[in-house]
């Protein structure tokens, strides 16, 4: 199994013309992502390698039903685009646009309150089941399916985890990047609770950054009784107080949001801490070895 998405997954391209939205769209379907349509206001009838365009997310949907849709829209519109896929009832929703203002994003949850629609993102890199499915921009060739979730505020840094898990003879069962804005629509909890439920999921990487209460709200998580190991990394442990380092959602305000915290917190729940980032695939091998993990990657 896989953490909300799988090889049957439909997926429907918001933004599909455009030069990010028709880029990442190959890259995509190259991994064997199935999209069924994409949607471009005034763009009806165009194709785009091989798939069908429509103006809007009801008229696609009226002639491919779709179970999630990839939002590659400029960062005036997105929020639109999000809340045009929501009220049209796609499940899941990968937001990957940067630059959404807080205010619209703040709009957008409270609309999705009580739906049953997820969101992940924004300003993220989207969702990965290695082997299985691709939503989203990271590099599909560094990833082989296995036993390791990935959850991650920065897309970089997922990318530099994954490779190093691969690159230990590992996999990966799902990898969610859940963006570094502050506002987002799925956090770490409610990624956690989809991993301590899936069966193919041995173990998590989580990783953090400064700004917000994320990292505390997971680690009070883990400290309820998270049944599988966790090793997490906090980035920004040098950040000073008030300035913004990369992420919108990456600063320090008050006394609150610092990686020192962070890391404590996670320590206390269980968690096994990584100071640097290079050490991130060694230690998850080792959490492993004693399960004998070590050939966790699997032929899905």
């Amino acid at each position: 199994m896989a953490v909300l998405i799988d090889r049957e997954t439909r997926v429907l391209v918001q933004g599909i013309t455009g030069r990010e939205g028709s880029f990442h769209t190959r890259g995509c379907l190259a991994y064997g992502t199935r999209i069924v349509a994409g949607v471009t206001p005034g763009r009806e009838g165009r194709e785009v390698e091989g798939v069908p365009v429509y103006h809007t997310v009801e008229r696609a949907l009226d002639h491919h039903p779709a179970d999630a849709s990839l939002v590659m829209v400029p960062a005036p519109f997105a929020a639109d685009a999000v809340l045009e896929a929501a009220a049209a009832g796609i499940p899941l929703i990968v937001c990957i646009t940067e630059g959404i203002p807080v205010l619209d994003m703040v709009e957008v949850v409270s609309f999705l309150r009580g739906r049953a629609t997820r969101l992940v993102g924004p300003n993220c890199p989207g969702i990965i089941a290695p082997g299985r499915c691709k939503i989203g921009i990271m590099p599909g060739e560094i990833h082989r399916p296995g036993g390791v979730g990935v959850i991650s505020r920065s897309g970089t840094l997922t990318y530099e985890a994954v490779r190093q898990i691969s690159a230990a003879g590992l996999g990966q069962s799902t990898c969610v990047g859940i963006g570094g804005d502050p506002v987002v629509g799925t956090g770490f909890v409610e990624l956690l609770e989809l991993f301590a439920r899936d069966p193919e999921t041995r173990a998590v990487v989580l990783i953090g950054e400064i700004g917000g209460r994320a990292e505390e709200e997971a680690a009070a998580f883990l400290a309820a009784g998270f049944p599988k190991p966790v090793v997490a990394y906090v980035a920004g442990r040098a950040a000073p107080p008030g300035r913004r380092m990369g992420h919108a959602g990456a600063v320090i305000a008050g006394r609150g949001g610092t990686a020192q915290g962070k890391v404590r917190a996670l320590a206390a729940a269980g968690a096994v801490v990584v100071e640097n980032p290079a050490a991130i695939g060694r230690t998850v091998a080792e959490v492993l070895a004693g399960d004998g993990d070590r050939d966790g990657a699997q032929e899905v």
